[in-house]
């Protein structure tokens, strides 16, 4: 009875300590990022990597620094607020796994662009997202997404939790 307890206990520890790790990463990483990429804020939106951020966009088939991820993003960010678009991207997630200082958050995003005309074009991709804790605060260190051969959908991406 008293290593069923120990064993009960310990369950009940990791699950809140992983709950209280997860809404700090909501709250510091993913919030803000989904502000700042819909609002196209460069500066706010790579506040949330690293400086040793390994970044790619696994389709384009590249790998980036933090750098070359600042000047990409930048360059989109600047042409979308030239041309009057809106975009606005959601996140869902398939996998959270995480202690005190290190974490990994795998899921599905839809991204929707709105032309000046009121055309829309929706995107989806799955990410694996590794962040770690950086003087106390959480940053994403590695940001790789896919659409896999296009072939995640609205489908799938409903079928993936929402953030809590």
């Amino acid at each position: 009875m008293k290593i069923l307890l120990i064993i009960l206990f310990t369950c009940v520890r990791l699950y809140v300590t992983g709950q209280r790790v997860q809404q700090a990463i909501n709250d510091q990483v993913w919030k803000p990022f989904k502000t700042t990429y819909d609002n196209r804020d460069t500066d706010g939106f790579l506040a949330l990597h690293s400086k040793d951020v390994v970044r790619s966009p696994r389709d384009a088939k590249m790998v980036l620094n933090w750098n070359e991820y600042y000047e990409q993003q930048k360059q989109g960010d600047d042409q979308g607020k030239a041309t009057g678009s809106k975009r606005q991207i959601e996140l869902r997630f398939t996998e959270r796994i995480a202690n005190d200082n290190q974490a990994l958050d795998v899921g599905i995003y839809r991204a929707t662009i709105t032309d000046k005309s009121g055309n829309v074009k929706t995107f989806y991709g799955r990410f694996h997202v590794v962040l770690r804790k950086e003087n106390g605060t959480w940053k994403i260190l590695v940001d790789t997404d896919s659409s896999e051969g296009n072939s995640i959908d609205e489908e799938e991406y409903l079928q993936a939790p929402p953030m809590e």
